[in-house]
C-alpha cells in the first residue's frame, strides 16, 4: 500500500489538482464578500494559473539555476520566478475582474515562491559547494 501511496505522492497530476483545489478555494475564501459569481470565477482562475504554476515552477527555477553561479545562484532564480508568477498572477486576474487581486494572491504566491527558494537552495548548494573545492 505504501507504494501506491507514494507513487500517488509523486503525481503530477495529483500536484496540480491540490494546487488548483486548495488555491482556488483561498481565492473563493478571499474574494467572499463580493456577489456571486465574482468569488467562483476568481476561484476558478486562481486553480488553474496555480494548478500550471505548480506544473511549470520547478523546471523554470532549475533552468534558471543552471545560467547563474556563485551566490547569485542562491537568490536570483527564485526572484526571478516570484516576479514572474507575481506579474503573471496580477495581470490574469486584472483581466478577469478579480475584486480582491492582493488578498487573492498573497496566500498562491507566498507558497510559490517559498517552494521555488527551498527547491532552489536544494539544487543549488551542491553545485556552490563543489565550485569551492
Amino acid at each position: 500500500m505504501s507504494g501506491k501511496l507514494k507513487a500517488l505522492a509523486g503525481s503530477s497530476i495529483v500536484h496540480v489538482l491540490f494546487a488548483f483545489l486548495a488555491m482556488g478555494g483561498w481565492a473563493v475564501f478571499a474574494n467572499r464578500m463580493h456577489p456571486m459569481p465574482r468569488p467562483l470565477i476568481a476561484g476558478f482562475v486562481q486553480g488553474v494559473l496555480s494548478g500550471c504554476l505548480t506544473l511549470f515552477l520547478k523546471s523554470v527555477v532549475e533552468a534558471l539555476s543552471r545560467r547563474f553561479s556563485g551566490l547569485t545562484r542562491l537568490w536570483a532564480p527564485p526572484l526571478i520566478a516570484c516576479l514572474g508568477s507575481a506579474t503573471i498572477l496580477i495581470v490574469i486576474h486584472a483581466l478577469s475582474g478579480t475584486p480582491e487581486i492582493l488578498r487573492t494572491i498573497a496566500v498562491p504566491l507566498l507558497v510559490s515562491s517559498s517552494y521555488a527558494a527551498i527547491y532552489n537552495y536544494s539544487i543549488s548548494s551542491g553545485r556552490l559547494r563543489n565550485h569551492e573545492r
